[in-house]
């Protein structure tokens, strides 16, 4: 049986419909221009409701077709037309199931793109190796989603890895689907370092927040800034900046502490530690505004080992656990190229499930 395309079930179209309709009487308003970042707000906010209506009305019209073409089938006996019909249906339902986890990601910031820093924590060489090793997983996820990746910040370990790097994420769903991933990571493996070859656990945080825009109002005051420059980093030779131009930005009654060093000019890399300032500052309100305690939202800038999210074991035995899921697999290779969409969906989902 086909679902009704007035009613939408869990997609509440017939809700999404009727709030279009009033974006677009107050789009239609002499002065809907007069505050332009309120009005670019308000189509970003129309765009996405008929995004999902659009859908959702295709995939009925699918579903319509396909009944039509199971029952001609029926009655001619076409085995063809009856797989085909049978195939259109599932595929479907598939798109029904996407739609359904995009409706998860409700959160206000959840449809925009995301700021990663991956930082090493303990376990020495193999932790800085492992954080890079982390980086690319998610870049690669990334890549997976055809979303844009940018480094704004990379410091490389003495002897291998890096110390910690921040990227930011553009793409439909960025934050919603990585935020899935913040929190502290565990390696078990033979280490590659270790002239013994003895076993070695290593840890590497994530810290996930939203790329905020400029119609989210974030209230820094520059007196309570600490604006440090530096030389950049970097391979050596030619590519060694040769001036201060590395920014450092320390946010004094928070601690809150972002930089970049990617950049040529030090006006460049000051607007982006910025961005990245007011990123974590939102991060930061948004934890207080949820009744969480000042030093709660602290907290969460910091790595906190012994609460690990998941485990990657290379050795004796091959497994990724998420601990917050128990969902196992035993496709290490895969997950560290990448393949992450079965471990942050059955999270988001189990999340989105305990909420109500």
């Amino acid at each position: 049986m086909t679902r009704s395309p007035s009613s939408g079930g869990c997609f509440d179209v017939d809700h999404k419909r009727l709030k279009i309709e009033e974006l677009d009487s107050i789009a239609a308003r002499p002065n809907f221009w007069d505050d332009q970042k309120k009005a670019q707000a308000l189509l970003r906010d129309k765009k996405g409701l008929e995004q999902v209506v659009t859908a959702y009305d295709a995939q009925v019209r699918a579903l319509s077709d396909a009944e039509v073409l199971l029952e001609l089938a029926d009655e001619a006996s076409d085995e063809a037309s009856a797989k085909e019909a049978e195939t259109t249906v599932a595929n479907v339902q598939k798109s029904l199931d996407d739609l359904e986890f995009r409706r998860m990601l409700s959160g206000e910031l959840d449809g925009g793109g995301a700021i990663v820093q991956v930082t090493a924590g303990a376990g020495g060489v193999d932790a800085s190796d492992w954080a890079q090793m982390l980086m690319r997983m998610l870049i690669r996820y990334a890549d997976r989603k055809s979303w844009k990746v940018e480094v704004l910040d990379e410091t490389p370990a003495e002897e291998a890895g890096i110390k910690s790097a921040t990227f930011t994420v553009a793409g439909d769903f960025a934050y919603g689907l990585l935020k899935a991933e913040n929190g502290v990571h565990r390696l078990v493996r033979v280490s590659p370092f270790d002239a013994n070859g003895r076993r070695q656990t290593s840890f590497a945080a994530v810290t996930v927040t939203a790329d905020i825009d400029d119609t989210i109002e974030v209230d820094i005051n520059e007196v309570d800034l600490k604006i440090d420059t530096y030389r950049a980093g970097g391979a050596g030779g030619q590519h060694v900046n040769k001036t201060d131009s590395a920014v450092r930005i320390t946010h004094m009654p928070t601690g809150i502490v972002v930089q970049c060093q990617n950049e040529r000019s030090q006006h460049s890399n000051k607007a982006k530690a910025m961005k990245l300032l007011r990123a974590k500052m939102y991060d930061y309100e948004l934890a207080k505004r949820e009744a969480k305690a000042a030093e709660d939202a602290k907290s969460r800038l910091k790595i906190e080992w012994g609460s690990q999210i998941r485990s990657y074991v290379l050795f004796p035995y091959q497994q990724v656990n998420d601990h917050r899921t128990e969902v196992k697999t035993s496709d290490i290779s895969g997950v560290l190229d990448g393949d992450l969409d079965d471990l942050i969906r059955t999270y988001l989902l189990q999340s989105a499930n305990a909420r109500g």
